[in-house]
């Protein structure tokens, strides 16, 4: 199965609250919000460093379940969520989150000794918290977003070398009231590499005609990239939805993607536009001719193959290898 499936699959299932993930209304979804957000509930997860063959290292929900990224992480505003994390490499590691509240004993930073030895087993707290009013018809922002985490700790203090072989994975945090997606997919640029591979090993997702898909992008490393999702376009917010008809978020089809910065939206798989195989890449012209881009398969609504998509699936996966075979790990 593909690292990202995985991924998802695992993180749904044992870290949002029970039974939200299969709410099919927003009524329900929202009152699954409301529920859990009055409660302030604390999750507690394990997670699993390991070393991955390639060089690669990744963060897993189990002992042997370690994937690049590493399983999307879920909270809803108001929640904390407790880490032990597990470190079952002979490397200094960590893990430090983009977006919530954590006290500096879980940093993950080496400055404020927060890591783990090799070997080591180490508990990291992440809170978050809801909107606040405050004077002058003000609000301070809430921890809802679409966020990462990542190592700061191997190779060097800021954890360059863990995020260059793969120590990242996503982070979102859910208002009440937001949808749930039916699918979920994470990319991460990471210097000229896609989850850590270039085309054609790069991920390719899988949806059917109209199924709700949440993408949640990421950039890490040293080169600055933009994202783009063929025939498909979303709100430049913090859903990536409108929320009424006077909203006046920009829709777009492309959007920066620079290291350490993430963002996430919701499409419906093929709207408007019908099933295919469609390219997601960086649009830096000479970065996707490098290998940057990868494949978003909208299947049919029944789950069958639409006409010419087996076809683009080989043309891409003939996509001239000219860069350095030994950089995808």
């Amino acid at each position: 199965m593909d690292d990202n499936v995985v991924g998802r699959v695992v993180s749904r299932r044992r870290l949002l609250a029970a039974g939200a993930a299969g709410l099919a209304t927003p009524v329900a979804v929202a009152a699954a919000n409301r529920a859990s957000a009055a409660t302030g509930a604390t999750r507690r997860i394990t997670l699993y460093a390991e070393a991955l063959p390639g060089g690669r290292f990744g963060y897993g929900l189990a002992p042997g379940e370690a994937t690049v990224p590493g399983p999307v992480l879920e909270m809803w505003e108001g929640d904390t969520l407790e880490i032990t994390l597990v470190n079952r490499t002979d490397q200094r590691l960590s893990i430090h989150p983009h977006g919530v509240d954590y006290s500096t004993d879980s940093d993950g930073s080496p400055l404020n000794a927060s890591f783990n030895a090799p070997g080591e087993t180490r508990t990291y707290v992440w809170r978050s918290h809801e909107m606040i009013a405050t004077e002058g018809r003000r609000f301070l922002p809430g921890s809802a977003g679409y966020w990462h985490y990542h190592d700061h700790a191997m190779g060097t203090d800021h954890g360059t070398a863990g995020l260059a072989k793969g120590l990242y994975g996503a982070l979102v945090v859910r208002r009440r009231g937001d949808m749930l997606p039916e699918k979920q997919f994470t990319v991460v640029f990471n210097d000229m590499m896609i989850n850590n591979r270039m085309a054609p090993d790069t991920p390719m997702f899988e949806a059917n005609l109209g199924q709700r898909v949440e993408w949640i992008a990421i950039g890490h490393g040293g080169t600055f990239h933009t994202f783009h999702l063929h025939a498909h376009r979303w709100a430049d917010n913090r859903t990536g939805m409108l929320e009424g008809p006077a909203d006046p978020s920009q829709i777009i089809d492309n959007k920066d993607l620079n290291p350490g910065s993430s963002f996430g939206f919701q499409v419906l798989a093929g709207q408007g536009v019908g099933p295919g195989a469609w390219m997601y890449h960086c649009h830096v012209q000479f970065h996707s001719d490098g290998g940057m881009a990868g494949l978003f398969l909208v299947r049919n609504a029944d789950g069958s193959m639409p006409p010419g998509a087996e076809e683009a699936i080989h043309r891409f996966h003939g996509h001239a290898q000219h860069h350095d075979e030994g950089v995808q790990g």
